[in-house]
C-alpha cells in the first residue's frame, strides 16, 4: 500500500465526520451512475401512482401532482445535479488555479490585468450574474454549467494567486531555478502541491454551493428545463402544494439538496489533511 493510501485511510479513520461525508459522496456518485437502475419507477412516467398521494410502502416518498414516483425522481435526479456540480466546479477550478498562479509567480502588470477581471466578477452578486448569463444564452445544462463555474473563477484565481506570491521567493523555489528548472515545472511541481490544501476546502465549499447554484435556477425557471429531474424543479413544483397539506412533494427532493451541501462541505476539511504534504511528513 502505498504512503498516500495509508495516510488517506488515517485521516479517515481519525475523523468520522469526514469519512461519513465521504460516504456520502460515494453515494451520491453512485445514484449519479446507476440511479436509473436502481429506482422502481421510470422517474418520467406519469400515473405510476395516484396523483399526490402520501408516502406508502408501495411510494416511499409518495407522489406529485402528475402521478409520479418520488423517489424514483429524487435518485435520478443526482445524475443531473452532481454532473452539474462537478463540471463547474473542475472548469472553475482548473481555469482559475491557472491564472492564479501565473499572476501570483509573474506579478507586475498580468497579476493587475487578471485581478482586474476577478474584481469585475466579484463586483456583481454572484447568483444575479449567473442568473443574467443563463438568461442572456439560453436555459441549457451546459449555459448553467458555464454561469457556474465563470462566478466560481476568481476563488481560486485569488486563493491561488495569494498562495503562489507567498512562496515564488521560497529557497525551495530559487533552487528549483537554479537547477534549471522550466517555468511550467516549477509551478506544477514545487509551487502546486503547497498550494493545493486551502484549494480543496475551497473545491469542496463550492460544490456544495454549485449545486444550490443550479438548483435555484431551475426553481426560478432558469435552469433546467421540466419535466427532467431536477432537484430544484421538484422543489418548486412541490411549494405550491405544501399549503394544503402536500408536504413530501418538495420535502424530499429538499433534503437531498441539504445532505448533498452538507456533504460536501464536510468533505473540505478531510481534503485539506490529505492533500497536504506537510500532513505526510
Amino acid at each position: 500500500m502505498s504512503s498516500f493510501a495509508r495516510h488517506t485511510g488515517y485521516v479517515l479513520r481519525n475523523n468520522p465526520v469526514t469519512a461519513a461525508a465521504f460516504l456520502g459522496f460515494v453515494g451520491l456518485v453512485l445514484c449519479a451512475l446507476l440511479g436509473p437502475s436502481l429506482v422502481p419507477y421510470d422517474p418520467l412516467s406519469t400515473g405510476v401512482g395516484a396523483a399526490l398521494s402520501e408516502p406508502s410502502s408501495k411510494h416511499w416518498f409518495g407522489t406529485d401532482h402528475v402521478g409520479r414516483d418520488i423517489l424514483s425522481r429524487v435518485v435520478v435526479a443526482a445524475q443531473l445535479d452532481v454532473a452539474i456540480c462537478l463540471s463547474a466546479v473542475f472548469l472553475s477550478m482548473v481555469v482559475g488555479i491557472a491564472l492564479g498562479c501565473v499572476a501570483g509567480y509573474y506579478g507586475g502588470l498580468l497579476d493587475r490585468v487578471i485581478g482586474r477581471v476577478v474584481d469585475t466578477i466579484m463586483a456583481f452578486p454572484l447568483f444575479v450574474l449567473a442568473m443574467g448569463i443563463v438568461a442572456a444564452l439560453g436555459n441549457t445544462v451546459a449555459n448553467v454549467v458555464f454561469a457556474t463555474a465563470l462566478v466560481n473563477v476568481p476563488f481560486y484565481v485569488r486563493l491561488a494567486r495569494a498562495e503562489v506570491a507567498i512562496r515564488r521567493n521560497a529557497e525551495f523555489v530559487s533552487a528549483a531555478v537554479l537547477s534549471g528548472n522550466s517555468t511550467a515545472r516549477i509551478i506544477g511541481r514545487h509551487l502546486l502541491p503547497n498550494v493545493l490544501p486551502p484549494l480543496m476546502v475551497q473545491m469542496s465549499l463550492n460544490l456544495g454551493w454549485a449545486v444550490l447554484n443550479a438548483a435555484g435556477l431551475s426553481f426560478i425557471g432558469l435552469g433546467v428545463r421540466a419535466p427532467a429531474a431536477e432537484w430544484g424543479i421538484m422543489v418548486a413544483e412541490g411549494a405550491q402544494y405544501v399549503i394544503s397539506g402536500q408536504w413530501w412533494v418538495c420535502l424530499y427532493p429538499g433534503l437531498a439538496l441539504i445532505l448533498a451541501v452538507l456533504c460536501f462541505n464536510f468533505i473540505g476539511d478531510g481534503l485539506r489533511d490529505i492533500v497536504d504534504p506537510r500532513q505526510r511528513s
